[in-house]
Formats: structure tokens, sequence, C-alpha cells
């Protein structure tokens, strides 16, 4: 069987947010010092470099900031995929995150376009906002 290089490893630390993904909910860190939220997860404040962070529950609201049709991706289970749209989000409380647009007619992205996020094996992914249906 091929490895699976779209489903998380998790340790310790990241285990409560692949976790939270798994219910459906997306989680950022938020820093008790300077009050500036983060993604991806880490143990300090990229900001002020402070230990003070925790895990805050996102809204999950995104808009499109930038994005590229794979068209090939020889790992597995990529290369079933294609074509598929690796994204960048900026997140609605200000991060930007990397992840992948679902149920999106590549013809139909454009920056600023609202987006939701989705879990299908509790891994985050957005979709346009208003959509709904297959997930994947």
């Amino acid at each position: 069987m091929d490895a699976r290089y779209d489903l998380p490893d998790t340790d310790a630390f990241t285990r409560t947010y692949w976790e939270a993904a798994a219910r459906g909910v997306l989680l950022l860190r938020r820093c008790g010092a300077c009050a500036r939220v983060h993604h991806y997860p880490r143990e300090f404040c990229p900001h002020c470099w402070s230990e003070d962070v925790s895990w805050h529950p996102a809204t999950g609201r995104a808009t499109l900031h930038t994005w590229s049709v794979v068209h090939r991706n020889d790992l597995p289970p990529f290369r079933d995929r294609t074509p598929y749209v690796a994204a960048v989000v900026d997140l609605a409380e200000g991060p930007r995150m990397m992840t992948e647009i679902v149920d999106c007619a590549h013809g139909d992205l454009r920056p600023g376009l609202d987006l939701v996020a989705v879990f299908p094996e509790g891994v985050p992914r957005f979709r346009p906002a208003g959509v709904s249906g297959r997930v994947g």
C-alpha cells in the first residue's frame, strides 16, 4: 500500500489540532502576551516569541488569496486526484493558510472568493461559501 502524503502524522503537540479537525473544527493558536493569532500551530508566538499561547476555535471562514491548479503530482493519492487546486487562503482571524480548494470549478476561482472550511478525512480544506455537495 502506498504511503498517504495527504494525511497528517500527529504528535503530542499537534494531536489537539488534528482531533478537533476530525470533529470539523479548525483550531488556531492565540498569544496571551500580544493577542495575535497564528497558523500553522507552534508552541510559541511567531510575532513576539512568547510561550503563552493557547488553542482557540476559528470561524472556518476565509478568502482566497492565491492558487494553482495542479495537473501532475506523482505522490499517492494525489496522482489519482489531479487536477486539484492548491491554495493560500486568508483566514477571517488574520493568518494565512495553505490548503486545497474543493467543490469549485477552476474557472470560478478569483482573488477574494469567500470560502468556508470543510474537513474530508479530518483535513481542513475550503470550498466556496454557500456551496453544498460533494466534498473531496
